[in-house]
């Protein structure tokens, strides 16, 4: 039985079928329906988890290369909000970070091998994550 790190099988067999170069959303609680990608909701009440806290229990397991988050993330929400997004992204090494246009961010999420949902509420908080 797993007893530390990510427990939820569904997000388990997610993760285990990412390879180079794929990618992995994480989404906030109103995020579109996308029926073409298998999503995996974790969504326990507004706000739980968060996608920084989704986030903190991917990076010892997954390398990330890439993260992909809105424009309109920046000019949304508070500095500190920012400032904490900006954080986590600093301690994954040799990461590139590219904010883009809302609808251009959507047109990247078909790509993807799977989407986590969150409770996250936080506005344009999503993220796209290549793993290297």
């Amino acid at each position: 039985m797993i007893q530390s790190g990510i427990l939820n099988p569904h997000l388990l067999s997610l993760i285990a079928r990412i390879r180079h170069t794929n990618t992995l959303v994480i989404a906030d609680w109103a995020f579109p329906f996308w029926p073409q990608i298998e999503t995996v909701d974790i969504s326990l009440s507004h706000g739980v988890p968060t996608i920084l806290q989704v986030l903190d229990v991917l990076k010892p397991n997954f390398k990330i290369g890439k993260i992909w988050q809105a424009e309109q993330f920046v000019t949304s929400n508070t500095s500190e909000t920012v400032a904490r997004f900006d954080q986590s992204f600093a301690e994954i090494p040799n990461l590139s970070v590219e904010r883009l246009l809302h609808n251009d961010f959507k047109k990247l999420v078909p790509g993807a091998i799977g989407l986590i949902r969150t409770g996250d509420a936080t506005p344009y908080g999503n993220i796209i994550l290549e793993s290297v």
